[in-house]
This record gives C-alpha cells, structure tokens and sequence, in this order.
C-alpha cells in the first residue's frame, strides 16, 4: 500500500510500451504502477516515475521488486515460471499466475492444454527430430508451420515448411540450436479474428466486441472493431470461448485469444494474458480501455463496461519505414492533426527502425470504408512521410 496515496501498488514486469500505456490508464485510478525495467530508456520508465530497473530473468531483481509492490503483472510473458513459482511459494502475490501464464509462454503447453478441454485447435505435434515434421507433414498435409514453443512474435519463431526437403534442413538447424519445436497444420482461413476478455480473481468476466485483425509478414498492421460481416452466433461462440479459456486456466488480467476464422467456425492460434494490441483500439473506443481493465482485474476491483462507443473504430499500428523519413515525427504529428482532426495517435517513445512498432492511430466513425482509409492513410503517412493517396502539403 502507498502511504502517500493510500492505494494498492501494482507492479508491472517489462518496461515496453503495454506497461506505458497501463501506467497511463493507472493514474486517473489513483494508482502507483512501478515497473521493473530492463533499461531506463524503455517506453515505460521514459513516462513514470516509480521505476526499478533490473532484468525479468533475474530471481533476485524479481523478489526485491516485489517487496514493494501488492501485486505483480506483467507487460510481456518472458518472466521464467520457476521464477514466478518461487515468487508465488514466498507469498506474493502474482497475477496472472504462473499456472496459468505457461500457457501464453509455451506453445505446446497450450496446444496440449485446449486440446484436451475440446477446444478448436489445429492438428499439431511435438517436434523432438526431424522425423516428427516429416511424419506429420505426410499425414496432415504439407505446407505446415513449424513454430518455437517458446518465445516468438510479430512473426518472429515461425517457419513455413513446404516439403519434406525443405523442413530437414530447417528442423535441424532448429534443433542444433536447441530452440524447443512444434508443428502445426496449416489452417485454411477466411481471415484473424481476436477476442479480448479480462477476468479477476473473484471470477467476473467481461468481453469486448471481437474484432478483426489484419497482418503483414507476421506483424499487425490494422485491428477492425467489430470484425466486419462477423455472424452474430460467431462472435457470441468466439466470446463464449475466450472467457471459458479464462476461467479454466484461472486466468487474471486481460486474456487475448488470437483465432483462425474458416469454413467451419473458428480455431485458436495464440493466446496473450495481458494488454494486447489487438485492444488498443479500447483506449477510445471502448468505456473501459483493456488497460484499465486489467489493473482493475489485478487488484479484484469490478470490473468497467466495455461497450463500444462509436459503430466503427479503427487501429492502424505506425511501423518504422524502410528508410528514415525526411520529415521528424513532430513534424508528421503537426501534419496529421492538420488533415485529421480526429486522429488520436500514441507514440510509444521508441526509436524508428524498419518494421518496429513505434506507435499506433486510431479512428471513430460511422462508416467503416472511410473510417479504414483514414486510419490506413494516416498510420502510412506517420510511418514515411508520404501520403499514400497523393495528398499534397502546402
């Protein structure tokens, strides 16, 4: 507890821009978010002021980290669990806690786990030797995707295999290196889809609508809200299933569940327990941000509403362009708010470097082609300097 303010302290492992965004939602609540940083100049402790830095792989930082806090929650799922088991044995308090964060850190583990609750999931096996994606590939059909079972993102930890050729020399390279392997079936799908929930310990539930999210070589460029054309017995079925995988993992915080949409219904891809990107878009359009919500879910306070407050809402992530724009990243703001009034950038305090996400955009409309071609013109123009439709500045 924070004797100055007399709230609860919530403490957030990683310093990365989920942890900036949190500390920002946290202060209109009252609360005193610390991070555990790994550097100073992480987009977290660029913007708050109760920073400890110290590494998540260290026992040691943790234990001395948590001593100041009533809880701790995490910006990424990188804490190693035994680390976490040793922190839950000496009493602190963790959220999500490590049996059920396994699930968002191994792959398999969650494979396994979903599987055997009758959820949809793509067909998939350990890979211990080349053999097993061989094997598999035959059976299941190639291509098929080979993943890391731990660690991984933005596409980062995933391979295409498309034959048995090509997958001997991936697998064994893999494996020498001693990266922790699975194969997957490849899903035939229309398009991604997410759904976004939060649960506290208490076991309240919330969802948020479910959305679309568009990817570009394994990174999110654009999240729809609500997914466009989704049939209404879909989206409830997608809800339904994100809040059971909350509950029967006992997880508390936001859960985001990353689904396939196909001929037959949904399959779930990955699942993230914490803010996620795929609910920036919450920070506007929603009465309650993801953000929000999850330190309320960590400190078992009610949960907020999370209607959606505009028919169509937008979030376009600004990547690091190819080459260095011109054009400073005032000078693009002072340019954007001159065409888009009712553009809500959020930079994260990072440096620009080719496919990095720096930032993200977000638009509320009534019409979602234009509310899409402003988010898309506008998270471009952010990212390069060059307006894709021609605009000219003056």
């Amino acid at each position: 507890m924070d004797a100055r303010t007399g709230f609860p302290v919530v403490g957030m492992v990683g310093g990365g821009q989920l942890a900036r965004m949190t500390h920002q939602a946290a202060v209109a609540l009252g609360q005193s978010l610390h991070v555990l940083a790994v550097a100073a100049d992480e987009p977290a402790p660029l913007v708050s002021p109760n920073v400890t830095l110290g590494h998540h792989t260290d026992l040691a930082a943790l234990r001395e980290f948590a001593k100041g806090v009533d809880v701790v929650t995490f910006d990424h799922e990188h804490v190693p669990t035994e680390h976490l088991r040793a922190l839950v044995a000496a009493g602190v308090k963790v959220h999500p806690g490590p049996d059920a964060l396994v699930h968002a850190q191994d792959k398999l583990v969650m494979r396994r786990k979903l599987a055997a609750l009758g959820l949809p999931v793509p067909a998939f096996a350990e890979v211990t030797a080349v053999d097993d994606v061989i094997k598999f590939g035959d059976a299941e059909g190639w291509p098929c995707v080979l993943k890391a079972a731990r660690g991984g993102y933005d596409g980062r930890g995933v391979w295409m295999l498309d034959n048995a050729t090509e997958a001997a020399g991936t697998v064994a390279e893999l494996l020498d290196a001693g990266t922790p392997l699975l194969v997957e079936q490849r899903v035939a799908m229309r398009r991604e889809l997410a759904a976004l929930v939060a649960r506290s310990p208490f076991g309240q539930g919330g969802c948020w609508p479910v959305v679309q999210t568009v990817q570009v070589d394994g990174i999110c460029v654009e999240v729809i809200a609500p997914a466009p054309d989704l049939a209404p017995d879909l989206a409830d079925r997608a809800q339904d299933l994100a809040l059971r995988v909350a509950d029967e993992l006992g997880v508390v915080g936001v859960l985001a569940v990353e689904l396939f949409e196909t001929d037959d219904g949904i399959v779930v891809n990955e699942l993230a327990m914490r803010p996620h990107n795929s609910g920036h878009w919450t920070i506007e359009g929603a009465l309650t941000s993801q953000f929000e919500q999850h330190v309320r879910a960590v400190l078992d306070y009610p949960l907020g509403a999370t209607d959606q407050v505009a028919p169509v809402v937008v979030m376009a992530n600004v990547l690091g362009a190819a080459e260095a724009p011109a054009m400073r990243v005032d000078e693009r703001l002072h340019h954007l708010f001159a065409r888009f009034r009712d553009a809500r950038p959020h930079y994260y305090g990072k440096q620009e470097r080719p496919g990095r996400k720096v930032g993200h955009v977000t638009f509320l409309g009534d019409d979602l082609d234009e509310t899409r071609r402003k988010a898309r013109l506008a998270a471009h123009w952010l990212s390069t300097g060059v307006w894709l439709d021609g605009y000219e500045i003056h």
